[in-house]
């Protein structure tokens, strides 16, 4: 079963789903400033820049993603998990694993 799945047998009031959500638009900010540091590491390696410099930013670009990742998962963890937890039954075993599944593969 998928979250959005979840989230729909939950029924998640209405008022948690009209416009973006907040850590979304953080996110999505975010993002964007990754997106620009990703370009003008691109644009450090096309003018030949000093090899330590270029790692220098990629290790930021690293732990910016890092960090969207937590903000992402603290948002799930409030929302779809504990609400799954809250509703019992299968929902609730089912984003346990899906959690724990998907912690042992990440590395935020």
């Amino acid at each position: 079963m998928r979250i959005d799945q979840i989230e729909t047998e939950l029924s998640i009031e209405a008022e948690e789903k009209r416009g973006p959500h907040p850590v979304n638009q953080q996110v999505s900010r975010r993002l964007k400033n990754i997106e620009g540091q990703v370009r003008g590491i691109q644009r450090m390696v096309d003018e030949e820049q000093y090899c330590v410099d270029i790692l220098t930013q990629i290790s930021a670009v690293r732990a910016a993603l890092n960090s969207v990742g937590m903000l992402i998962l603290r948002r799930h963890i409030d929302t779809c998990v504990t609400n799954a937890i809250k509703a019992g039954g299968e929902g609730r075993v089912q984003i346990i694993d899906e959690l724990m599944s998907m912690l042992s593969k990440a590395r935020l």
